[in-house]
């Protein structure tokens, strides 16, 4: 299991022993100034019967006939993998929890040259069939690192079987495990169906079964607490996340979450917890995105996504008001990749994408999303907003690289790293900046490419509001609203076009190590 971002917990649990025990409680209602309510009795009783509960209209009964309906389906995944004795994975504060991982044959809180030693590591999650001949649907983060033969998969009535990873999704945190052991041949496995049709609402009943803290078979109730939820990661570019607060811990990473029908309409995920125990906070992996998924891992090992090659940031209030836009959702474009299927299809940086295939959008996320459901080859519309006037731009879509891929892409180095030395050139004062000409001085001494146009910020006043959103020395201004600047002249003359516009603030473009990204800069007064 591994951190999303500060706070967020995907739930593998790894070599963990719990204890646990009973709470009990009894309470009374009460109303104004401390007096108990009248109303009708929650628990009846008589001299020859026991104490009967008496639900809330709309509550169900019990939660048992369901449990014992899909319960079956839902198993304990248990993997083996290489341990690195040298970086067990430990955060300050956190110790405890999944980042701990405690090789075989190792006590918690055991050290010493045996322990760390030890070349093996075990850890826990869940999963469920959705198939009778042995397809599991998991988390990717559960049996990512796996050995060839370290997964093992035990079922509710205590059998034991070997499987084997048939696909993994980085991008989702989703994979597909296939049951392979030889005792399990031509046996039929319970399993259960993904609801995509009827979408509860949120306050509806929502039921979790998984293996929290090794404990297999647990079930927990909650309700849907809402939808659309953003971890901040790169899942979160094709996952709308469903937050629940059935109870979730570490071991319930990859098990289900069912409706009130038993049917699955999320695969659990990850928590929010400051204490590394749940507080009531969860995520699940909709029904539709992980059905999705899993076809694509069944059918051929990974999963193919449209890809258009553009960076994409969300266009904020502040910068659509800077382009006289008010009002208007959508991305605006940052940068794009040399050659890609954007740059040929004509897409420019500054282009603000309102929709994808006449579907609107209103984030960057959201375009991601649809790109990704591109067929390679296929052609894509997108409606963008160029200089406030529409047009629609056609792209054939490519493969998206892995997010490994695309991290060594952000990882690269540009720019120029010879020896530093300093320039001499003229230096004017706009938008709280000292602005200098980019020339080849400049460059040497910042170590910019020869490829980059626009204009060096020298320093910044710390109270601007360019200082408050981070623009630093050594940045560069490659364009205003649009236009691009290599010379003072043309700062001062797009800030004063965007006056005469009674506009409130302007894009600039910036340029930082080689990466572009656009930020809105309030116009002093």
């Amino acid at each position: 299991m591994a951190a999303r971002k500060s706070g967020f917990i995907v739930g593998a649990v790894a070599g963990a022993g719990v204890a646990c025990a009973a709470l009990a409680g009894v309470g009374m209602r009460m109303g104004p100034a401390g007096a108990a309510e009248q109303e009708p009795s929650l628990v009846r009783a008589s001299a020859t019967s026991a104490p009967m509960f008496a639900p809330p209209p709309g509550a169900p009964l019990s939660f048992a006939d369901i449990f014992e309906k899909v319960s079956p389906a839902v198993v304990q995944i248990d993997v083996t993998s290489k341990a690195d004795p040298k970086a067990r994975l430990r955060i300050p504060g956190l110790e405890g929890l999944p980042f701990d991982i405690v090789p075989r044959g190792q006590k918690p809180g055991e050290e010493g040259e045996d322990a760390q030693a030890a070349p093996k590591q075990q850890s826990s999650g869940s999963g469920f069939f959705i198939s009778a001949d042995g397809y599991i649907v998991t988390n990717n983060h559960v049996v990512a690192d796996a050995d060839t033969d370290g997964i093992n998969v035990v079922m509710k009535d205590g059998r034991e079987l070997k499987a084997t990873v048939v696909g993994r999704d980085e991008s989702t945190d989703l994979a597909v495990i296939k049951v392979i052991d030889p005792q399990a041949k031509g046996a039929a496995f319970p399993f259960v169906n993904f609801e995509n049709q009827a979408r509860p609402r949120v306050g509806d009943w929502v039921i979790t079964i998984g293996n929290p803290f090794g404990l297999g078979g647990t079930a927990t109730a909650g309700i849907i607490s809402a939808y659309g939820r953003d971890l901040g990661d790169n899942s979160s570019q094709f996952v709308d996340y469903i937050q629940i607060d059935a109870p979730i811990n570490r071991g319930n990473s990859g098990g289900p979450s069912f409706d009130i029908y038993g049917r699955v309409i999320g695969v659990n995920t990850a928590i929010f917890s400051p204490t590394g125990g749940s507080v009531g906070i969860g995520f699940a992996i909709p029904a539709d995105v992980a059905e999705a998924t899993a076809k694509q891992l069944i059918n051929g090992g990974k999963v193919v996504r449209g890809y258009i090659g553009a960076q994409i940031q969300p266009f904020t209030s502040e910068m659509a008001e800077a382009q006289g836009l008010a009002g208007t959702k959508g991305a605006i474009v940052a940068d794009l990749v040399p050659g890609g299927p954007a740059q040929r299809g004509g897409l420019m940086p500054e282009d603000v994408v309102t929709s994808v295939n006449g579907v609107a959008i209103k984030s960057g996320s959201e375009l991601t999303r649809e790109v990704a459901k591109a067929r390679p080859g296929e052609v894509i519309k997108l409606a963008v907003l160029r200089g406030g006037k529409p047009r629609t731009v056609e792209i054939r879509s490519g493969v998206r690289p892995t997010e490994k891929e695309l991290a060594d892409n952000d990882n690269e180095d540009g720019g120029d790293k010879s020896a530093p030395a300093k320039p001499a050139t003229p230096k004017a004062e706009a938008l709280g900046m000292s602005l200098s000409p980019l020339d080849d001085a400049a460059r040497k001494a910042n170590g910019i490419d020869s490829s980059v146009k626009g204009l060096l910020i020298d320093s910044v006043k710390a109270a601007s509001d360019a200082g408050e959103k981070g623009l630093r020395k050594g940045d560069v201004i490659s364009s205003i609203n649009g236009e691009q600047v290599v010379t003072i002249g043309e700062v001062n003359a797009a800030i004063e076009a965007a006056k005469k516009l009674q506009r409130p603030s302007v894009n600039l473009r910036i340029i930082r190590a080689g990466r572009p990204t656009i930020i809105a800069i309030k116009i002093a007064p």
